[in-house]
């Protein structure tokens, strides 16, 4: 009696609903919305650096009243191309929401989607490259250079410093965004 009861054991347990494997369609479905709500993400982060960067300006008054010192992020370029780079990064990710819309709708997309991960990873290495050459002048700003002979001049232009730092933490954000982005992209591939 125990072994057939044994042996029926296993068979109701695999015919059982806990042990169902989850429909290939419903899975892709969810790594398609989860897709469209991380490039809406990224997007946003992309657009808030680029407006706080570009909007970052400071004037203090010196000792005389016509001379006035300035900061602006178009005095350096490393800022120019932060903004820029941020600006073509978020204006992709706007334009590849239509194709993200087009995976929940049709799961069986294959080519689309190795397309994305090829633009996505070029948009993450254009993204990376901007932050991280606008971090290095936002370190100088707040530490100096004695070899380069900056001294530190957020003590100075203190809102320029916060406004120029906040504006590199959106950047960030959208940086790993965009990694998590190729990284479900690749997991929606491989699962055909």
């Amino acid at each position: 009696m125990k072994a057939a009861t044994v042996a029926a054991g296993p068979e109701l347990l695999e015919g059982s609903e806990a042990h169902k494997p989850i429909p290939k369609v419903r899975v892709s479905r969810v790594l398609s919305v989860i897709d469209f709500i991380l490039r809406v993400v990224a997007a946003v982060g992309t657009l808030a650096s680029a407006i706080t960067m570009g909007t970052s300006r400071q004037t203090l008054p010196f000792v005389a009243r016509f001379v006035r010192f300035k900061a602006n992020y178009k005095d350096l370029p490393t800022f120019t191309f932060f903004v820029i780079v941020n600006s073509i990064v978020c204006v992709y990710l706007v334009l590849s929401l239509p194709v993200s819309i087009v995976h929940i709708i049709w799961t069986g997309a294959v080519k689309s989607r190795i397309t994305l991960v090829i633009l996505d990873t070029a948009m993450l290495g254009l993204l990376t490259a901007g932050a991280s050459s606008a971090t290095a002048i936002v370190a100088m700003a707040h530490y100096g250079s004695t070899l380069a002979n900056w001294f530190p001049f957020c003590r100075q232009f203190n809102n320029f410093c916060q406004r120029i730092s906040g504006s590199l933490i959106g950047s960030f954000i959208a940086v790993v965004v965009i990694i998590l982005l190729i990284i479900l992209s690749s997991v929606a591939i491989s699962r055909r």
